[in-house]
């Protein structure tokens, strides 16, 4: 009997799963997710927040600032000098107009310092300037 003629003998080339359908579901699965994903710039300090009562949750696209409890200032996980706050604000609300500045300060770091830096946000052009707190 001919191989050819039986229908049920498979050939090589039929025995093939064609993968390109499933691999662009995946890269346009993996896009959407790169696109639609929103990243937060932490302070890059660990502090210990003050307590308080009035605690508001706020948005994620927010420019934080970090004091320690000897009054380093931190921003994107790097030191910053006091005098150049007002200049990387600037460059966070250019990235993102409207933005938000929260200040992450110790509870033992000096008001100075906060206040230093309050200043300089609103300086830069920061509407809104707001101390984070941990709740109670």
């Amino acid at each position: 009997m001919n191989d050819n003629a039986n229908p049920f003998l498979e050939t090589e080339e039929e025995s093939q799963i064609d993968l390109t359908p499933m691999l662009d579901v995946v890269f346009i699965m993996l896009i959407f997710f790169i696109v639609t994903s929103t990243f937060v710039k932490e302070a890059g300090v660990d502090v210990s927040r003050p307590n308080a009562e009035t605690t508001v949750v706020t948005e994620s696209n927010s420019i934080q600032i970090g004091i320690t409890a000897n009054n380093q200032i931190f921003m994107d996980k790097r030191l910053v000098d006091k005098r150049a706050v007002r200049a990387n604000v600037e460059r966070g609300l250019a990235e993102n107009p409207g933005a938000s500045v929260i200040i992450v300060a110790d509870a033992d770091s000096k008001t100075e310092t906060l206040i230093e830096v309050m200043d300089q946000s609103r300086l830069a052009g920061a509407e809104n300037v707001s101390v984070a707190a941990d709740e109670r």
